[in-house]
């Protein structure tokens, strides 16, 4: 059984890797700020991300099904929650500063929605759909320290303008839940959603030898 990672993120690729997955990465076309305020401003953070992650998953399911004809799709979407606002990437330095700004000596939840979409015969299947939650709680960085992480992009390009498998690491003092979601994919959810559509991790998992 293929799976196939609809997602460009490098941490999610890795997650997938150490866990004995070798995925088709296949990058979504789907219009994330159309989808956004489609949703609304009010919507719950549970249902944006899962509704973020089903498209990305039905979109490339729906490219893939004529050459990969059976095969699962995994899409997922991840933002923080933070002081009653739901947040994904910063748009710019002074926004990932601003954040952090609000995040120091705090704690916020970070939220991951994730989507299965089956492909088999060429066709599309089965839909499946979930969400994880974890509870982030960040130190505080020195002025040098922020600036300097900054300066490397890397809170520019993630959910909540931190990361915990990267530099940002230093900054996170503890979690509460799955620290896989905090990467980007929970591998206990996955492979709970997989088990909905009949499929075994153990059926994904490259073979060796």
């Amino acid at each position: 059984m293929r799976l196939v990672l609809a997602s460009a993120s490098p941490a999610r690729l890795a997650i997938l890797r150490a866990a004995g997955v070798e995925p088709l990465v296949e990058v979504s076309d789907v219009d994330e700020d159309a989808l956004l305020a489609e949703l609304g401003a009010d919507a719950e953070p549970v249902d944006t991300v899962t509704a973020l992650a089903l498209a990305k998953a039905r979109s490339v399911a729906a490219r893939v099904a004529a050459t990969e004809r059976e095969c699962v799709v995994i899409g997922a979407d991840s933002m923080l929650f933070l002081e009653g606002e739901l947040v994904g990437k910063p748009r710019d330095v002074d926004a990932a500063r601003g954040r952090w700004d609000q995040m120091a000596g705090r704690s916020a939840e970070l939220f991951t929605g994730h989507a299965l979409v089956a492909v088999g015969g060429g066709e599309l299947g089965r839909e499946v759909i979930g969400h994880a939650r974890t509870a982030v709680a960040f130190g505080v960085p020195t002025t040098g320290e922020l600036e300097a992480y900054l300066a490397t992009g890397e809170p520019l390009a993630v959910a909540g303008a931190f990361t915990l498998d990267g530099r940002g690491g230093w900054f996170v003092e503890g979690v509460e839940g799955d620290p896989s979601n905090v990467v980007g994919l929970s591998l206990p959810l996955t492979r709970r959603l997989l088990a909905e559509i009949g499929i075994g991790v153990d059926a994904l998992w490259a073979r060796t030898g």
